[in-house]
């Protein structure tokens, strides 16, 4: 057996192989879960907002000509095929985040955290500060028709924002000294002072009241779907751990 075969076989111990399953079937079960709660609220409370503001966007209403336009007009009615695949995507989607969560649960445990439902809470809203409160402060969701930035340069930023947010999450949690949450303040607040890439003027066809209450329901759909990809991610990653002990 060669060196590298030897290291290898190192590498892939029982307990680590015991480690990855541990991981891949919390985050498969957490965020299967968590994704299509997620899908179901965003389909009763975003989409409606969003196929709203797509009949501005079209041209089938106009909100400032000189007649009265009924804010509650007839709309789309559920579509097996574009709603199907939305909560398949949406799934899939949170399943992936899970999976983060969950590797970053299992370091953290190394590091002597408690891990379980209760403090998965927590991770949760943490992850809902980094992906959605953090990037949404500044560069706020959106809904068709309204004035935007360039795509590529609002994806750059949005990157850049929740990297830097969860790097701040982490020291925050697991720094333990004043640098360290200095640290994590200068992050949290250097994309923002820099500022998001911005249209040169502001126009669109869809009122205002629809923009606003889009990103009302995105940021409480948001905050609700972190919040259950925190709680079953700590409490499958608990119980896969609990039954792994128990055939040990």
């Amino acid at each position: 057996m060669t060196p590298h075969m030897t290291c290898v076989t190192q590498l892939a111990s029982p307990a680590t192989k015991q480690m990855y399953t541990r991981i891949l079937t919390s985050a498969l079960f957490a965020g299967a879960a968590a994704g299509l709660i997620a899908a179901l609220l965003q389909l009763v409370f975003v989409q409606p907002v969003l196929l709203h503001a797509e009949l501005y966007e079209t041209g089938k209403l106009v909100h400032f000509g000189g007649t009265h336009v009924s804010a509650h007009p007839e709309l789309p009615g559920f579509d097996l095929m574009r709603d199907g695949l939305s909560i398949v995507f949406t799934m899939l989607t949170y399943t992936g985040y899970t999976l983060v969560m969950v590797a970053l649960m299992s370091m953290a445990e190394g590091r002597g955290a408690v891990i379980n439902a209760r403090t998965g809470l927590i991770w949760g809203i943490a992850g809902f500060i980094a992906f959605h409160l953090a990037p949404g402060f500044t560069l706020a969701p959106e809904v068709p028709g309204v004035a935007a930035a360039d795509v590529a340069d609002r994806q750059v930023w949005w990157t850049a924002t929740v990297a830097t947010a969860g790097a701040a999450m982490w020291l925050l949690a697991f720094g333990g000294n004043k640098v360290s949450y200095l640290i994590a303040v200068a992050l949290l607040m250097a994309p923002h002072l820099i500022g998001a890439p911005e249209p040169d003027s502001f126009s669109g066809p869809v009122p205002t009241e629809i923009g606003a209450l889009f990103a009302a329901r995105a940021f409480g759909v948001g905050l609700a779907a972190w919040a259950l990809v925190g709680t079953f991610a700590g409490y499958f990653w608990q119980a896969e751990g609990e039954r792994a002990e128990a055939s040990a």
